[in-house]
């Protein structure tokens, strides 16, 4: 199809009254992929696919509307997925979807990767195929789902500033509810790309989970080796049927000799290749434990380190003289609960009113916390609601880390005044109390702002404003929660390895 003839009118128009269509950006077997930009919004940009003309009838466009609607509800549930958002039917008669717009690479221009940052994206794509497997509710029931079609295309990578690296796995255009009879209008026959396919797929016949489990393997050989388990005479049907049914996999080492990868993990990929589906790993949860471990082996956090005090463990507050006075005076909320607790608060002070952050522990623990290295780290989500997590940790070598998470909701107003004061200011004071009575402030600790994050959350704050009224906090939260259980392992790794570099540095 012409770019420029479909473009051309939505060029002085919106789609849906509300989305400006930019430019192509990509094409697969049911459609096209636009970028474009919300103007509701104030322009943030969108990725739409719509389905081609070549498709529009009545069941593929059930199906297409199926899409849709599976990966906004799997979305929510998992950051690993892309996001849906809208769905609609163009003046045209083009059924079109809006999703999250991702600037990232594909798997497979990452292939072959070293065995660092397989563990790491091979983990994360668990975590999604997971949370598909596990399935979602519809009518109050809970419906499971096979993908049917995993392999590096339809996998993309985008850069994160908190895990570095971010899977999101694409494309459930031909995904398969186990137990739903009213959307499987896609079940019967072959679908799928040939060399990912499992056995049991090429037939045509019923699936579940580990038909994703053997494509999952295939894939994972690739990630590794730059190369397919099998090299058969051509890519037709009757090649890849024979490859798949009969032929043993290659040996990892027979294609890279060179390359050292744990027995554990090369038994799990194997595993995944079985021909038969109840000799591979019987779900998702088994293979995330083994490369979770892995990934723990391979990347060790050290655990012992000089007591010596160094540069880097902050001594002081290093606030202003007027803001840490302010914060020795004042006492425990009447509201608030006696017991281990983080909250944040807005503080008048005389240099104006500033964020800061309340907890509480025992005399003891505040005591050995003050020389604790700190760090900080923020979340930030749009959909379906508006929120922040703000991470603060207190790491040492005899009590290991403190974590003092809080989950705020951007579209409060107060929220958004203090989530500013915290962009307007270097560092915030963690004011912190004691356990035992009379409950007063023991100690006044400081934590800084990297610039970069403190830029990011004066934009956040804007985009919140700007954002329609939502009622689903508790998702966005959901959201939020699983991106901090992988936070925490590698900001653990950089506060262990930052230590152990100044300490060893000093001696």
């Amino acid at each position: 199809m012409n770019q420029s003839a479909f473009v051309s009118p939505h060029s002085t128009g919106l789609l849906a009254n509300r989305y400006q269509l930019k430019q192509l950006i990509g094409r697969g077997g049911m459609g096209e992929v636009f970028l474009a930009e919300d103007v509701l919004l104030g322009g943030i940009p969108v990725a739409i696919k719509f389905l081609s003309q070549t498709f529009v009838n009545h069941k593929m466009q059930k199906d297409f509307e199926r899409e849709a609607r599976t990966s906004a509800a799997l979305s929510q549930k998992s950051i690993h997925i892309v996001r849906a958002y809208d769905y609609g039917v163009s003046e045209e008669g083009k059924p079109f979807y809006v999703m999250e717009y991702l600037n990232g690479r594909s798997l497979k221009d990452l292939i072959p990767m070293p065995l660092p940052k397989f563990l790491t994206l091979a983990r994360q794509i668990c975590l999604g195929l997971q949370c598909a497997h596990q399935g979602i509710n519809i009518d109050g029931k809970i419906y499971l789902l096979v993908h049917r079609d995993i392999k590096p295309a339809n996998i993309l990578v985008i850069p994160d500033p908190i895990l570095g690296q971010l899977v999101k796995i694409l494309d459930f255009g031909i995904a398969k509810f186990l137990n739903y009879a009213a959307t499987i209008s896609t079940n019967k026959g072959f679908n799928g790309t040939l060399p990912y396919s499992s056995p049991e797929q090429l037939e045509g016949g019923d699936l579940d989970s580990r038909s994703d489990i053997y494509s999952l393997g295939v894939m994972m050989f690739e990630m590794l080796t730059g190369a397919k388990p099998w090299k058969p005479e051509t890519d037709l049907f009757g090649a890849w049927y024979k490859a798949h049914h009969f032929e043993p996999p290659r040996a990892i080492a027979d294609i890279n000799p060179q390359l050292k990868i744990p027995k554990q993990l090369n038994d799990l990929i194997v595993a995944c290749l079985a021909k038969s589906a109840s000799d591979r790993p019987q779900n998702i949860t088994v293979i995330l434990q083994i490369l979770n471990s892995l990934e723990q082996s391979n990347c060790p956090i050290p655990t012992t380190f000089s007591s010596r005090p160094t540069s880097s463990i902050p001594l002081g507050s290093g606030l202003p003289l007027a803001v840490e006075q302010a914060c020795w005076q004042v006492v425990w909320p009447q509201d608030k609960p006696i017991q281990e607790i983080v909250f944040p608060q807005l503080l008048d002070t005389t240099q104006g009113t500033i964020a800061t952050l309340w907890l509480m522990l025992p005399k003891q623990e505040i005591k050995k916390r003050s020389l604790s290295q700190r760090y900080n780290q923020f979340i930030f989500v749009t959909s379906p609601h508006p929120m922040l997590l703000w991470v603060t940790v207190l790491y040492n070598r005899e009590l290991g880390p403190k974590w003092l998470p809080c989950y705020l909701d951007m579209q409060n107003p107060q929220v958004q005044r203090l989530v500013y004061s915290l962009a307007e200011n270097e560092r915030y004071p963690l004011i912190c109390f004691t356990l035992e009575a009379p409950h007063s402030c023991a100690n006044v600790l400081s934590s800084p702002i990297d610039p970069t994050q403190r830029q990011m959350l004066k934009v956040w704050v804007e985009q919140s404003k700007n954002l329609p009224h939502s009622s689903q906090p508790q998702l966005s939260k959901q959201l939020l929660k699983q991106q901090y259980k992988q936070l925490q392992s590698r900001i653990l790794r950089h506060l262990a390895s930052k230590l152990k570099f100044v300490v060893s540095g000093s001696i």
